[in-house]
């Protein structure tokens, strides 16, 4: 299934009457024609209708950019802009909204004819949005010439896959979370006020779907595509793939019947205790699996775990993992194959493992392979743990990151840009040595003192950016969204005394 939107953006041209239209209409092609000229041109659509003051005009854009299938918009000042119809035009479009505007094109057409005033024009649009309650994306430089506004409708494509595939989103959770087990608490009424849908069902619903799938005629095609991805030769193929494909069929099966009007779904499974007793094998080769399909599955019930990882796939396009803040790495390791030998010299607090038992998606990982999972199988025979996918996490960047809703239903996030680094774990599951600039101020005073759980959403490579102005426009006030500062820049409880 296609699991995160593909954005389409209708570019609109707004002008004030008493300001020259044709400032308005020929700025607006040429950021069209230097957005083909640099990107894809699907992704941009030219409305034709020019917006004045005429509230009538704006139901004509409307109208237009829905007859040519356009998710989200782009309302460009080319001029002033009417700040009343700009503003209606974004409140009663159903889709992401960004505003940008023209700068000034030369010295030589600052008359009444060539001064199109946008730069003023953005304040009363920001005002009005306000007045309205109307939530727009407007960029960090809004005011450019043609190609930087072309730069900034680019820039809006990861903000409005986030915005509309949250609009359009089911999460299905099974559950409830294990016992003794409150890290991955979830305040549900956060989801519905980003435009989440949420549906949460009986670990046993799973289970009797699951036995029902026993004699599915599509498992043995599902278990040989696990064998290639595995590379097993032939004959050599483990039992569990059987088990593991009627699981799998199981999930896909259970979101084309339950994902009702919602174009996009994302799933959380309760993988322990009881899990391995009913079902005689682990989940956690399927989520990663399902992952890599592009439909994120978080462990041990995290349904704000699942979110994140959803919105890092609409943000970076690729697989997503979550893993536990997990463990220290040792200071021999460190010292051994960590200090002074990467262009950021790395202290020992700036490092730490990540880790789930075997979640993370087979191309993530350096020579991936099937085993049990060896932390359960303390309490349970270990072929009852089978199912588990191993490797090395692979080097390179990475953004860590969640969204959570605190226990009183207040959203926050973090973002923290790192490294994995190329330096073998000497340890088992889906686990990685990571280094994150002033981490160890960054664990006390940001994920320690604002009551994170344990578990970070990461993609890979560096996408802090993107991160951060999509998660203000869905909502999430600037204050709460934490980041990895500075050494010199205090978190407001670190003790300016200390040395850590």
């Amino acid at each position: 299934m296609e699991n995160i939107p593909k954005i389409k953006v209708g570019i609109v041209a707004v002008s004030r009457d008493c300001f020259p239209a044709d400032l308005a209409t020929s700025r607006r092609s040429a950021v069209v024609q230097a957005y083909y000229e640099k990107y894809d041109r699907e992704d941009l659509y030219e409305c034709p209708i020019a917006v004045v003051e005429s509230e009538l005009d704006m139901v004509k854009a409307l109208k237009d950019l829905e007859l040519h299938d356009c998710n989200a918009i782009c309302v460009y000042l080319g001029n002033f802009g009417p700040e009343i119809a700009e503003t209606l035009l974004a409140k009663h479009f159903e889709g992401p909204v960004m505003f940008s505007a023209a700068a000034e094109e030369s010295q030589e057409t600052l008359g009444v004819q060539g001064r199109g005033d946008a730069y003023c024009g953005m304040l009363n649009a920001s005002y009005n949005l306000a007045l309205r309650n109307t939530r727009a994306w407007i960029p960090e430089n809004p005011v450019r010439d043609a190609q930087g506004v072309a730069q900034n409708i680019h820039d809006f494509l990861p903000i409005a896959r986030v915005k509309y595939g949250l609009d359009h989103l089911k999460i299905i959770s099974f559950g409830p979370r294990p016992a003794n087990f409150l890290a991955c608490n979830a305040p549900i009424k956060q989801l519905y006020n980003l435009g989440v849908e949420i549906e949460e069902e009986s670990e046993l619903d799973l289970f009797e779907a699951f036995v029902k799938h026993q004699d599915d005629p599509r498992i043995p095609e599902v278990a040989a595509d696990m064998a290639k991805e595995m590379a097993y030769p032939a004959g050599k193929e483990p039992a569990m793939l059987k088990k593991l494909a009627q699981y799998e069929l199981t999930l896909l099966d259970w979101i084309e019947d339950h994902k009702g009007y919602r174009k996009y779904v994302a799933l959380t499974t309760k993988c322990w205790p009881a899990f391995q007793d009913m079902f005689r094998f682990v989940p956690c080769y399927i989520n990663s699996r399902l992952t890599g399909k592009g439909i994120p599955v978080s462990c041990e019930v995290d349904i704000y775990g699942t979110l994140s990882e959803y919105i890092g796939l609409c943000i970076s396009g690729e697989p997503v993992t979550l893993l536990d803040i997990n463990n220290s790495v040792p200071e021999d390791m460190y010292l051994k194959s960590i200090q002074g030998k990467f262009p950021y010299d790395y202290k020992l607090t700036d490092t730490f493992m990540g880790f789930h038992c075997g979640n993370t998606c087979s191309s993530l990982l350096q020579k991936p392979h099937l085993d049990y999972q060896k932390i359960m199988a303390n309490t349970h025979p270990a072929e009852w743990c089978d199912g588990t996918i191993e490797g090395d996490i692979r080097p390179g960047d990475i953004t860590f990151y969640r969204l959570q809703s605190t226990a009183d239903a207040k959203l926050r996030a973090y973002a923290a840009q790192g490294q994995v680094l190329p330096v073998a774990t000497r340890s088992f599951g889906s686990i990685g040595v990571f280094a994150i600039e002033e981490m160890g101020r960054f664990y006390r005073y940001e994920l320690i003192e604002k009551n994170y759980p344990h578990h970070g959403a990461v993609m890979f490579g560096h996408y802090g950016k993107s991160l951060y102005e999509a998660l203000k426009y869905i909502g999430v006030d600037p204050g709460e969204i934490g980041f990895n500062r500075p050494a010199g820049n205090l978190y407001p409880s670190e003790n300016p005394f200390g040395n850590l």
